[in-house]
């Protein structure tokens, strides 16, 4: 492959960027958790954090992050598909081809990060995804959103029936010991030894974790690549301030329904206050109301954007947007040397509060390494790999005095 120069095309859209980069921030909030404690999503109680102030924590980041961040993250993955179509048609490229190339990268990245790093890896999920959604690029908009609509629609009827039967049929000691016993083992692998850490991602890939990526988020994870690709062929966040109205009616709509299946979701997850009995139930309503919250948090981020502390947020956020794939594969790496064997073996020793505190400390540092970078660089490192791989060129690196990058 050889370097092009920059060529000529639409300018970005910066509050594509700094929304990227708040579902980023969202998606850190979420992924450290299950870092800093193997109790995490167990069923089994800490005994380690279950302090009142523990317990208050792990609520309010379950009623305001879980479950939310990965679907703005997939809406956003399903809009920059328009994009790409119609970057491929301004240069006249076969776009198949491109995206196909593409997803495979994504496919060997997400392999790579799960294995080695973090089992609840999304890109492999996105690759798996983005052929389906390849099969739906002549859709119209209206049928899209449609189509998004049923598919969430009986995800959650399917959940609503297996909720149903689990408080028919809930689970005896036996579980809670063996799930007692399963964290433990985890525990004492992510604190041995690299080759430790590697078996335990794999051995958590074959069990149960390709059930949650595929059968959990799958379904609403491509909902959304939907919603996002109908939004995307109306070009709907070139200018999302064109109707406020519609945007606050969005959120208005949202809110409510989706607050409440949050908190009964965030309260559903504490086995030691809601009881083991609650969690597949409370599973159910939050994935049902997790759509509504999420597009509620894009429309309220939206029409911030529109004052003067806004404008300022988005400029900052923007850059580790432009590069969010490699901010989330070194949001793993940096967890995995601060919690496991890759490094200072912290997992169980940190409280939910200080496992957050963390959270903001590295986003926030993030964000100062992505500005840094982008003022002298076209792309973020791995988006450099995966755009030389799609294109069949290798971009240019450096930023041009134009500002532009790469064909």
């Amino acid at each position: 492959m050889s370097a092009v120069p920059a060529a000529a095309g639409p300018a970005r859209l910066q509050q594509v960027d700094a929304l990227r980069g708040f579902a980023l921030f969202g998606i850190l909030v979420v992924n450290i958790g299950v870092f800093a404690s193997p109790y995490y999503g167990s069923g089994v109680v800490d005994p380690a954090f279950g302090r009142p102030l523990d317990l208050a924590a792990s609520w309010v980041f379950g009623l305001l992050f879980e479950t939310k961040f990965y679907l703005l993250f997939s809406f956003l993955f399903g809009y920059s598909f328009t994009l790409q179509m119609a970057a491929a048609e301004r240069g006249q490229a076969a776009f198949l081809p491109r995206f196909l190339r593409r997803l495979a990268g994504l496919a060997a990245l997400g392999a790579a990060h799960a294995v080695l790093f973090y089992h609840g890896d999304i890109l492999l999920t996105y690759a798996i995804l983005g052929l389906l959604l390849l099969c739906c690029r002549n859709l119209e908009p209206a049928r899209a959103l449609r189509l998004a609509l049923w598919l969430i629609g009986l995800a959650s009827a399917a959940w609503a029936v297996l909720a149903g039967l689990s408080l028919l049929d809930p689970p005896g000691p036996e579980v809670a010991a063996q799930a007692r016993a399963d964290v433990l083992s985890a525990l004492q692998a992510y604190r041995g030894t690299v080759g430790s850490v590697i078996g335990q991602h794999a051995k958590e890939l074959i069990e149960y974790v390709w059930v949650v990526l595929l059968l959990v988020q799958g379904p609403y994870a491509f909902a959304m690549f939907l919603v996002g690709y109908a939004l995307g062929r109306r070009q709907a966040l070139e200018d999302p301030w064109r109707q406020p109205r519609a945007l606050g009616l969005l959120l208005a709509l949202g809110l409510l329904p989706g607050l409440a299946g949050a908190a009964f979701y965030a309260w559903s997850a504490l086995p030691s206050v809601a009881g083991p009995s609650w969690e597949l139930p409370g599973l159910a309503v939050g994935l049902l109301t997790s759509p509504l919250l999420t597009m509620s948090y894009a429309c309220a981020f939206l029409l911030m954007l529109r004052s003067r502390l806004g404008a300022r947020l988005s400029a900052w956020l923007a850059p580790a947007g432009r590069m969010a794939l490699t901010n989330y594969l070194m949001q793993s790496v940096v967890c995995a040397l601060v919690f496991t064997a890759w490094g200072a073996r912290q997992m169980g020793l940190w409280s939910p509060l200080e496992a957050g505190g963390l959270a903001l400390v590295i986003f926030l540092a993030q964000t100062a390494a992505s500005a840094w970078w982008m003022r002298r660089h076209a792309y973020g490192p791995v988006e450099w790999f995966l755009r030389a791989l799609t294109v069949g060129v290798w971009p240019q690196w450096r930023r041009t005095s134009d500002g532009r990058g790469a064909a």
